[in-house]
């Protein structure tokens, strides 16, 4: 047996019956056709999130299993229901509450059976959910979630929320005020002070 493969045994030896999310089809048994529904709530495991938006670890989820057991395994289906906190990528202003429902389906192999090295197995009669949940949410996770369709963001010259003055404007210098202020290398003021000194003496000459 090769090295990965040893590992990933080991791994698998160490589910634990007591997490919320190994799940165990003792009550389904093996022949093929036979079927359970479970639900459970449980908490959610960390790292379900992406940058701006994500589940809190520990938030409650609701799910909603089909087990069924077929030929070389059990194939699982399912939905969840998450709650989402995160912040809005135009304002930056937290979300308000919301949820996510997610679909997923695996087959978790038979540990006697052949199968791809790195396919989903059962461990005795549990199996390991986390995976393969993690990887429905953060899939469906909004990757620029905004807090209103019309949301007007942030100034971006000061960062002022523009929602809340929708009138916000910076006055913009005449861009031939900036040419000459690098010809003089000073302040448009001082190139009017020193055009007018020109001026006057060229007068008195």
């Amino acid at each position: 047996m090769g090295g990965g493969t040893a590992l990933r045994q080991d791994t698998l030896e160490r589910l634990d019956h007591r997490n919320p999310l190994v799940v165990d089809t003792r009550e389904l048994g093996r022949r093929p056709g036979s079927m359970r529904k479970v639900s459970l709530d449980v908490p959610a495991p960390a790292d379900m999130k992406i940058e701006v938006i994500g589940v809190p670890e520990g938030a409650p989820l609701e799910l909603g299993l089909r087990l069924e057991a077929v030929m070389d395994g059990v194939l699982v289906s399912g939905v969840a229901t998450v709650p989402l906190a995160g912040e809005c990528v135009r304002c930056l202003e937290p979300l308000a509450e919301r949820e996510l429902t997610v679909e997923f389906q695996e087959l978790y192999v038979y540990p006697d059976e052949d199968a791809e090295e790195d396919a989903p197995r059962l461990v005795g009669d549990l199996f390991d959910l986390e995976p393969v949940l993690r990887d429905a949410v953060v899939l469906a996770l909004p990757l620029s979630p905004v807090c209103r369709e019309d949301c007007g963001g942030l100034c971006l010259e000061c960062g002022a929320l523009l929602d809340e003055d929708p009138g916000h404007t910076h006055e913009t210098a005449d861009p031939r005020w900036s040419a000459l202020q690098g010809l003089f290398g000073g302040s448009t003021a001082e190139a009017d002070d020193n055009g007018a000194s020109r001026a006057d003496e060229n007068q008195e000459k």
